[in-house]
């Protein structure tokens, strides 16, 4: 039997149902604003080829970087005299470099399979990475006060007080540099969707990223590079001004290894540092964000920081095997362990002796 009420209980469900869902809003064609930040960019497809070239660069870095630098401590350490202030600071400079270089089988490793060594590992390879980033650079920039001081303020003279100031500076240098590296620590091995891998990188948190990351780069850009940089363009410009007053062939080749140092110094470090305010500006929203602009500037922070990395190879040559002070210290040593003919030597030093002040006074 049919209920005469059942029509009219269909009907007011379906008028309802109407009402409420309402169809005709869902079949009327919409126009969505699709904002660009809210999408994952596509991760960059790197040839094999090009991770293995990377490994090698490593692997070469290692091979070039240990010798180089324990060959500078073992031919400073081994001369009878008291190390001088130039000498503190290279022995420390090839420690921070020899530190730096140790790490590289890390990321040769991890350039192919990601990261396989673990959380604690990605910490104190991140953490001594930043310490070598802070270090090296300001020991740079007490060699060059250093040079002045002997150069143009003439206190050669004072060379217990230069040494014992020079540890000091040493001792402040290694106490700034791991305390300005301290965020490293929030490193951490995390498998990456966009790169298909575990990966060793800064994890902030979401509600604060933005200012860590901002706080963190700015002491990064200011200590790390603007202010030592400033006082060595300060100090061996004064020094180059001298030099060039009062002439000679020796203080001419000394003017060299100056210009030498700065240029490989801008050389390794600057491409990183403008990549790197890029990537702040871009994270701010200061550039207009896009997919090839942020994979672009992903590779290119990538690129620059193994330039900048290049620069513990660089350190021995240019501090040592390019002195003269240091290249008869060598060959005296070589001589002495029968390894190096004697008029090697003896022709070293005659061609050495001439100028024996400049030479002594720059490495």
């Amino acid at each position: 039997m049919t209920d005469p009420n059942s029509s009219y209980l269909l009907e007011n469900f379906s008028e309802f149902y109407y009402e409420e869902f309402n169809y005709t809003d869902l079949q009327t064609p919409t126009d969505f604003n699709v904002d660009e930040k809210t999408l994952l960019c596509h991760p960059v497809t790197i040839a094999d080829a090009i991770h293995i070239s990377f490994c090698v660069f490593y692997i070469i870095m290692f091979l070039m970087a240990i010798p180089g630098n324990l060959i500078v401590g073992y031919v400073i350490g081994s001369n009878r005299r008291a190390l001088s202030a130039s000498d503190v600071y290279l022995v420390n400079l090839m420690l921070a470099d020899t530190l730096l270089a140790l790490i590289l089988p890390f990321s040769a490793v991890s350039v192919l399979h990601g990261w396989v060594f673990g959380d604690v590992a990605c910490k104190l390879v991140s953490l001594v990475k930043e310490v070598n980033f802070y270090t090296s650079i300001l020991f740079l920039a007490c060699i060059s006060v250093d040079r002045y001081m002997v150069i143009v303020r003439a206190l050669e003279a004072q060379k217990a007080e230069r040494s014992l100031y020079s540890r000091v500076a040493c001792g402040v240098v290694w106490v700034l540099g791991c305390f300005l590296s301290l965020p490293s620590l929030y490193n951490e091995a995390f498998y990456s969707k966009m790169a298909s891998q575990t990966v060793c990188k800064e994890r902030f948190k979401a509600d604060s990223a933005d200012e860590w990351r901002l706080a963190t780069r700015i002491l990064r850009h200011l200590l790390g590079f603007v202010l030592p940089l400033v006082v060595m363009l300060i100090c061996y410009s004064i020094t180059i001004a001298r030099l060039l007053r009062t002439g000679g062939f020796q203080k001419q080749r000394a003017m060299k290894v100056i210009v030498a140092v700065v240029v490989a110094f801008l050389l390794c470090w600057t491409p990183f540092h403008v990549v790197t305010i890029v990537d702040t500006l871009l994270r701010v929203k200061a550039i207009k964000f896009s997919c090839y602009t942020r994979t672009s500037v992903d590779v290119a922070m990538f690129a620059t920081e193994n330039l900048g990395l290049l620069h513990c190879c660089v350190n021995p040559m240019l501090y040592a095997f390019v002195g003269e002070k240091f290249r008869r210290r060598f060959l005296q040593l070589l001589h002495r362990r029968g390894l190096l003919e004697r008029f090697s030597v003896s022709r070293s030093s005659r061609s050495s002796s001439l100028t024996s002040e400049v030479t002594s006074s720059f490495l």
